[in-house]
């Protein structure tokens, strides 16, 4: 190769100390080839910024430092943030303060499962060793109440609460003008930086016949004032479900459309399968694997023909309801308020596009909430929220990538069915090596003492490891007891832990410490139990 062992030879027996090879100038070499990927990306990202925002001329002086659309749970903790870091902020809301959380989703639905949860306990009275009685139902009265727990919670959300702590609240449509931009009104607000956490509203369907049926959705069913004595829900996910089974408590003849072959389809079979058993006990009429492909009727009533949506493609079927919920899911609000003229991407769901640290291809309009995806959770929302408002205010300094690593949530049926990381059906897609491990609340002395005896506890772990993957809970309080394994998994903290935690007897919370124990009882070293075995052998005295 031309280069002479007798010249190189004589040079590397003069190297004596790390000194003679790592001078200066060959440290900071090789720290600027470290760093030239990094500053790599900062001079292509630099230049997509400048190309995206040419033509939108930059104000000399802001009025805000963020504009937040949308007070939903996402706008809600964003401006929250940015006022507490004592930024300039003004919150935009062209509906009610709170957004679908708090006047359509969590709270009314919560407040309805709850009172029909109550009269279906009456009814299971002698369950408990009481007469069972069935209550009697003024729906009215159970729709006043929703609202009435509503009113008792608007005021966390409330105009006022966010004046006070240093939020301008403004009323009204949003209207994005440019990246530094909003007019709301009459006024057009100048801003550094623009979090958009508009929300999403109920899929509707375009199904013959449906419009002509005055149908209602998870945003529109709380102005019912009269019970459905026949009642149809298209929809088999978590708002289906608790819908469905709240209304069939109170006294409604339910029939339940899906097109899947069993509910939840986002969780194990074994889940659906526990679920299912427990709407048909309340009397709820299942059509899975069905498609609704046609509605009959003007006015609230009529009849729906539901397809066979398998592959046998069996008889259609029909069935008659007074009134019609569709509950099929929700879609983004992407359209409305500037961003097709503007031109922020959307993805492939339809949901804003963003990177790892929540921009848009903007970089300084953020996504929060449903409106961003992937989860439409509330407290995904608020997560969301955190990462969007700080770096929008601090992201010259440092920006944080959000992280889904620990996503917890819940479906709050009776039994409700609460889920953080893994199913087994993800694991095995993926191709994870795990173990499965199970516990029956069927066992659980509190689920017995109070009638709550079935479900169980699933949990995953890595393969010769007490790591945990995911926890699927379905039982009593579930989306309660998940919060035990929350917490384990976003600290690395593994089953051994969960075992060697004094939990209070008699609780339900202890399901979590049983299902530990069954892990470990499934790795208990044989070899050691035999060492233990001959030792307490021969302090007995035992010479077989």
């Amino acid at each position: 190769c031309g280069i002479s062992l007798t010249r190189v030879t004589p040079k590397l027996a003069q190297v004596t100390s790390p000194a003679d090879v790592l001078s200066p100038g060959l440290l900071g070499s090789f720290v600027l080839l470290g760093m030239f990927p990094l500053f790599a990306k900062r001079i292509v990202d630099a230049l997509k910024s400048r190309r995206v925002m040419r033509g939108h001329a930059k104000p000399k002086r802001f009025d805000r430092n963020i504009v937040v659309i949308g007070a939903g749970s996402a706008g809600l903790v964003a401006a929250y943030i940015a006022a507490a870091t004592k930024a300039a902020v003004t919150l935009i809301e062209k509906h009610r303060m709170g957004g679908d959380c708090l006047n359509t989703g969590c709270v009314p639905s919560k407040a309805l499962l709850r009172s029909a949860k109550i009269r279906h306990l009456a009814a299971q009275g002698d369950h408990y060793g009481l007469r069972p009685a069935v209550l009697d139902v003024e729906f009215r009265d159970v729709m006043a109440r929703v609202r009435e727990v509503i009113r008792a919670i608007e005021p966390h959300d409330s105009v006022a609460r966010y004046s006070d702590l240093g939020v301008e609240c403004v009323s009204g449509t949003a209207t994005i003008v440019s990246p530094y931009r909003v007019r709301v009104g009459d006024r057009e607000l100048t801003t550094r930086s623009i979090i958009i956490a508009a929300g999403a509203s109920p899929i509707k369907p375009a199904i013959p016949g449906l419009e002509d049926i005055d149908y209602l959705t998870s945003d529109t069913l709380w102005d019912l004032e009269q019970l459905p004595p026949r009642l149809l829900v298209l929809g088999g996910g978590p708002i289906g479900c608790e819908i469905a089974q709240a209304f069939a408590r109170l006294g409604s003849a339910v029939t339940l459309v899906e097109m899947a072959p069993r509910l939840l389809v986002r969780e194990d079979p074994v889940v659906s399968a526990e679920i299912e058993r427990a709407l048909t006990r309340d009397g709820i009429t299942l059509a899975l694997n069905r498609r609704a492909t046609a509605f009959q009727g003007n006015g609230p009533g009529g009849i729906v023909v539901c397809e066979d949506a398998g592959e046998a493609q069996g008889d259609a079927l029909e069935f008659a309801f007074d009134r019609v919920i569709v509950a099929l899911g929700r879609r983004p609000n992407t359209s409305g308020y500037g961003l097709e003229a503007l031109g922020v991407s959307l993805s492939d769901t339809n949901t804003i596009a963003t990177d790892p640290f929540l921009a848009t291809n903007f970089p300084n309009i953020y996504a929060c909430g449903d409106v961003a995806g992937p989860f439409q959770f509330t407290h995904t929302a608020a997560h969301q929220a955190w990462y969007a408002t700080i770096n929008s205010l601090f992201g010259g300094f440092k920006r944080f990538k959000v992280d889904y690593s620990v996503i917890p949530w819940c479906t709050f049926t009776d039994p409700e069915v609460a889920r953080v990381g893994l199913s087994q059906a993800e694991a095995d897609a993926d191709g994870v090596d795990y173990e499965l491990t199970s516990y029956g609340i069927d066992d659980l002395d509190r689920a017995i003492a109070d009638g709550v005896a079935r479900g169980f506890v699933r949990v995953l772990t890595k393969r010769g490891s007490d790591r945990i993957l995911g926890v699927t809970i379905v039982g009593e309080h579930a989306g309660d007891l998940i919060a035990e394994f929350v917490l384990a998994m976003k600290h690395g903290l593994g089953l051994n832990k969960i075992l060697g935690t004094i939990h209070i007897y008699p609780t339900l919370a202890e399901a979590n410490k049983f299902v530990a124990g069954n892990w470990r009882r499934a790795h208990a070293p044989a070899w050691l139990l035999n060492i233990a075995a001959r030792y307490h052998a021969f302090r007995r005295g035992d010479s077989r």
